[in-house]
């Protein structure tokens, strides 16, 4: 079951935002297709890459995201099913001299964040998935979820009918970031330092090409790979997140929040939003777990 984030916020940006989520995702296939845009030859400098990416940024083209490929010397420009070709020429001319610098690719469906999912928690309006149990150095408990799903929340329950409290929002980071924290004020609720049937018990930051695991309650676990670190997504309405993982793992409505981890044990990240679905494969990104971590100064257990 989906439940709509319905609760506006203010303003246009606000009611952009809640049409973004309430679209939810486009069934689509997982491939990409490189255009021919960028040189196969040459060296850019790091200076020239990082312009190269400021300039993707400042075209504001909402279905973007980009990240610097290190083996292939270039921004690496994915482009959603709504951006159209001359949405892509307006990026290369924001680029300037340092178009050939892109490399455009295109993945079908729409980058949409997706709410709800995971082992289910639910605010007021709207429904998430629970990411991470953690601790602070009291041994308070807390939970992590993505930052547009505190965003604007208060309580969080348990279940749909709001019968079981779990606790209260005691922090949250959106747009720019997208993570969120919710304090534990109910004493008799479960609170696993697992994520299904595996232990957590370190978080790290993976690599490209590592092998990570997704778990979700709409969909179950999955499993894919790590396709690029440091990438931002322009959501649209203003919603633009920086410094991504971006993954071949699927996702569908009802995944947002949810835990990236390793068979191991180690946590990666927290589920922020893609394209695509489980039966024909997409493009997913998340927050990187350390960070919020960091913000909040707590710890995976």
């Amino acid at each position: 079951m989906r439940i709509k984030r319905t609760t506006p916020r203010s303003g246009i940006t606000r009611r952009t935002r809640l049409i973004a989520v309430a679209t939810g995702l486009v069934a689509a296939a997982s491939f990409a297709i490189p255009s021919a845009n960028a040189s196969d030859t040459g060296t850019f400098s790091a200076a020239q890459l990082t312009k190269a990416s400021d300039s993707v940024l400042k075209a504001d083209i909402p279905g973007t995201a980009w990240a610097v490929d290190s083996k292939t010397n270039r921004v690496v420009v994915t482009v959603d099913s709504r951006v159209s070709q001359a949405e892509i020429a307006r990026i290369k001319r924001q680029a300037g001299t340092n178009s050939g610098a892109l490399t455009i690719k295109h993945t079908p469906g729409r980058f949409n964040k997706l709410i709800s999912g995971g082992d289910a928690i639910y605010a007021s309006s709207w429904r998430c998935s629970l990411g991470f149990n953690v601790q602070d150095s009291s041994g308070n408990y807390y939970f992590l979820t993505a930052g547009h799903c505190t965003d604007g929340a208060g309580t969080w329950w348990s279940n749909s009918s709001h019968s079981t409290t779990l606790g209260t929002t005691a922090g949250s980071s959106f747009p720019g970031n997208d993570y969120g924290i919710v304090r534990y004020t109910n004493s008799s609720v479960t609170k696993s330092g697992a994520v299904g049937s595996v232990d957590i018990k370190s978080a790290a930051t993976p690599s490209v090409g590592t092998t990570v695991y997704r778990r979700g309650s709409t969909t179950g676990i999955h499993s894919g790979r790590v396709t690029a670190l440091n990438a931002t997504v322009n959501y649209g309405g203003g919603d633009v997140v920086y410094g991504l993982i971006q993954t071949t793992v699927c996702a569908e409505p009802g995944d947002s929040g949810g835990p990236l981890y390793s068979n191991s044990g180690i946590a990666y990240g927290l589920t922020s939003g893609g394209s695509g679905d489980c039966t024909s494969g997409g493009t997913t990104f998340f927050q990187p777990v350390t960070e919020a971590l960091s913000a909040y100064g707590v710890h995976v257990y």
